[in-house]
């Protein structure tokens, strides 16, 4: 019969494959289950013409070192077409550090750019049009923060809150799943979170207050259906807390988005953003009770997955990161990040970061795959694999559910252990050649050292920073940051927003660790469930 499984072949997310797909899977009905783009439930786009009206935006994560030399490789990307700017920050900035904390050692403009305070932030922007260019910015623990800098910086621009348009991630749960950047305990972390969410809502109408990450998820070596459910999880979780905090649905719903991995399997994760899409307008129309259509769309930003990139034959990795961008954009992504095919091994190089940007230029102008709304609709194939994984998804959801929601399931472990086995099943299968990494367990070449140029991290930025920050403290007024700072604390151990005073102490020129280390002395550091 065609369609019947007659071989072993299965998606990495384990999901059975057929020789031949010849029909729907059953059950599936076209009205309901697809519906028309921009329409409930969403599958085949947010909106209804998609890349044939406006396409993707096409941003290049980057960072690193001193903000000086992050500002000029955003100026140099967004010379190149880049449409939005993506800021990776070093983890010192990261953890609440100052760039001269002792935890801070060697770890200065590493992995991202170091920023300290406004001094910093105000170079980093420079003759970046704030009103023009949307921000996007991965920052958890400390995302109220960074926020309040670049909302400081575009008022001493003279530009109004409401032209700014970007993103913070600020999704604090998946730090606990699977990242580990968090400083305060889970609760005291979804306060912070929610009270982005109020003052986005008012005084910041075209930015993001959150990214629902799903793709630190899947680096961590979870599966496909893992990483839909635990991002949903998470994106319930928030919706809960900011019900409970007394905000409507349909006032802060529309400004949710998303963050999704782009993964090797490019049917599979085609399919896997259309399924997010049918959840997540199922879970916003029938439990929340939203309303209106913007509330139940999700929209989300795609970055290729840097788990998948290999230190060996890294040229290989232009193909890699090319079918995964095809992938994030057969499935509707909203924005996308390329990665660099040596990011195994450095951080990029001009010419590598450029070279990523190109991919996806090449996909939007050349390729012809933005020509026409979803393309992949209907597919027998899609169709099948998008109804599978919503099924897994939804019985993860369920376990979740009847945990206590996804804030109680970080507390007990529950995710970190799922994640834990998907990995270790994943590296069973590649280390027994089951499943095929190019260069690494078939095709291998035998190389000991890089054939490709990389970028080397300068350690006297470090000093650098050093030196900035120091000259920042001198020359500002201790008393104003002092009583600033305190006036935070007290509105940490009441009930009162504290968005707004974040605002006061970065304009007072506060550091990022003095603002972290009030919420410290009031919270806690959490020392929980170690995350896989």
């Amino acid at each position: 019969m065609p369609g019947e499984i007659k071989h072993h072949l299965r998606t990495p997310s384990n999901l059975p494959v057929a020789p031949l797909y010849d029909r729907w899977p059953k059950g599936f009905d076209p009205a309901r289950d697809l519906g028309q783009p921009g329409e409930y439930p969403f599958t085949r786009g947010v909106y209804p013409g998609m890349y044939s009206e406006r396409l993707w935006t096409m941003r290049q994560y980057a960072g690193f070192g001193t903000a000086r030399e992050s500002n000029q490789r955003y100026r140099y990307l967004l010379s190149q077409g880049q449409t939005g700017l993506s800021v990776a920050f070093d983890l010192p900035t990261q953890m609440g550090y100052d760039s001269d904390h002792h935890l801070a050692q060697g770890e200065v403009g590493r992995t991202g750019v170091a920023i300290d305070g406004i001094w910093d932030m105000e170079v980093l922007l420079e003759e970046i049009p704030l009103d023009k260019v949307s921000i996007s910015m991965t920052i958890n623990a400390t995302a109220a923060t960074l926020l309040a800098l670049v909302v400081t910086v575009a008022r001493r621009r003279g530009l109004r809150p409401e032209a700014l348009a970007g993103t913070i991630q600020n999704d604090i749960l998946k730090e606990y799943i699977a990242r580990g950047t968090f400083i305060y305990p889970p609760r005291a972390s979804m306060r912070l979170v929610t009270d982005t969410f109020r003052y986005c809502g008012k005084h910041l109408p075209k930015w993001n207050p959150i990214s629902i990450s799903g793709y630190h998820i899947r680096e961590a070596g979870s599966t496909a259906a893992q990483e839909i459910a635990f991002t949903l999880a998470d994106g319930i979780a928030y919706v809960d807390n900011a019900l409970e905090a007394g905000l409507s649905i349909d006032e802060f719903a529309p400004r949710l988005s998303f963050f999704l991995n782009a993964h090797n399997d490019l049917f599979e994760e085609a399919a896997k953003f259309r399924c997010a899409r049918r959840l997540w307008a199922k879970i916003m129309k029938e439990r929340f009770g939203a309303a209106k259509p913007e509330s139940m769309r999700f929209r989300f930003h795609a970055q290729t997955a840097g788990s998948t990139l290999t230190a060996q034959q890294p040229l290989v990795n232009v193909p890699r990161v090319t079918l995964q961008a095809l992938a994030a954009v057969l499935g509707g992504a909203q924005s996308l990040h390329t990665n660099a095919y040596d990011e195994a091994l450095a951080l990029p190089t001009a010419a590598s970061a450029e070279l990523a940007l190109r991919t996806q230029q090449v996909i939007a102008y050349e390729s012809g795959v933005a020509n026409t709304v979803d393309p992949l609709g209907g597919s027998f194939y899609v169709e099948t694999l998008t109804d599978r994984l919503q099924q897994r998804a939804e019985a993860l959801l369920a376990t979740i559910d009847r945990m206590g929601g996804a804030v109680a399931a970080v507390e007990q472990g529950y995710f970190a252990r799922e994640i834990q086995q998907a990995a270790a099943e994943h590296q069973r299968r590649v280390e027994n050649g089951q499943t095929v990494v190019v260069g690494v367990n078939r095709f291998a070449t035998g190389e000991s050292q890089p054939s490709v140029p990389i970028a080397a991290h300068d350690p006297a930025l470090e000093n650098e920073q050093c030196r900035r920050l120091a000259e920042a403290r001198q020359s500002r007024n201790d008393r104003a940051v002092g009583e600033a700072l305190s006036e935070l604390e007290r509105r940490a151990r009441s009930d009162e927003p504290l968005m707004p005073q974040i605002v006061v102490c970065v304009e007072a020129h506060a550091t990022v660790g003095e603002i972290a280390d009030v919420f410290r002395r009031v919270w806690g550091e959490y020392k929980g469930t170690t995350p896989c």
